[in-house]
C-alpha cells in the first residue's frame, strides 16, 4: 500500500481572499436539449427577446450561446456571464452535484493547509523541531521550513 503524499497539497495555490474590488455580473441561464446528434441552447434575455444558438458538443453550444447572448447585449453597460444547464432536470442535479463536491474540495483543501500553517508556527514556537513537526504531520521537515518561511514574509 502507498502513503499518501501529504506535500502535495501545497503545490495547489490558495484561495485569494475577495478584495474591495467587487465586479457586479448580470449571469443569463441557457437551458440545453439534445436532439439527434445536435445540442440546442436557449435563453431568454431581457424585454422578452430569446436566443437560440446550437452545436455540436456541450462545449460548441455553450460558447455559441454564450457568444449570441454577448452580441444581444452589446450596448449593456454591465458585465455579463452565462450559466449552462441541462433541460434534463436529473442530468441538471447530477452535474450541480459535481460542481458541489469540487467546491467542498476547494475549501477543504484550504483548510487543511491554514490548519498546517497554523501548526507548524505554534509547534516550533513550542521548541519543536521542523523535524518532529514534520514527521507528526506526515510532511518533509523542508516543507515545514517552507511553510515557516512563507508566513514570516
Amino acid at each position: 500500500m502507498e502513503l499518501m503524499n501529504h506535500d502535495l497539497i501545497f503545490d495547489q495555490p490558495d484561495l485569494i481572499p475577495p478584495s474591495g474590488d467587487v465586479v457586479e455580473a448580470v449571469t443569463y441561464f441557457a437551458t440545453v436539449t439534445r436532439t439527434g446528434k445536435q445540442w440546442t441552447a436557449t435563453a431568454e434575455l431581457p424585454g422578452g427577446c430569446t436566443v437560440q444558438a446550437q452545436g455540436g458538443s456541450w462545449a460548441d453550444v455553450k460558447r455559441n450561446v454564450a457568444q449570441l447572448i454577448f452580441d444581444a447585449l452589446r450596448d449593456e453597460s454591465e458585465t455579463i456571464g452565462v450559466h449552462v444547464n441541462p433541460a434534463d432536470p436529473e442530468a441538471k442535479a447530477t452535474l450541480a452535484a459535481v460542481i458541489a463536491a469540487r467546491q467542498a474540495r476547494v475549501l477543504a483543501e484550504q483548510a487543511e493547509r491554514d490548519a498546517v500553517r497554523h501548526a507548524a508556527r505554534l509547534l516550533t514556537a513550542q521548541g519543536w523541531t521542523t523535524r518532529d513537526v514534520g514527521s507528526a504531520m506526515r510532511l518533509s521537515h523542508q516543507r515545514i521550513s517552507q511553510i515557516l518561511n512563507e508566513s514570516s514574509v
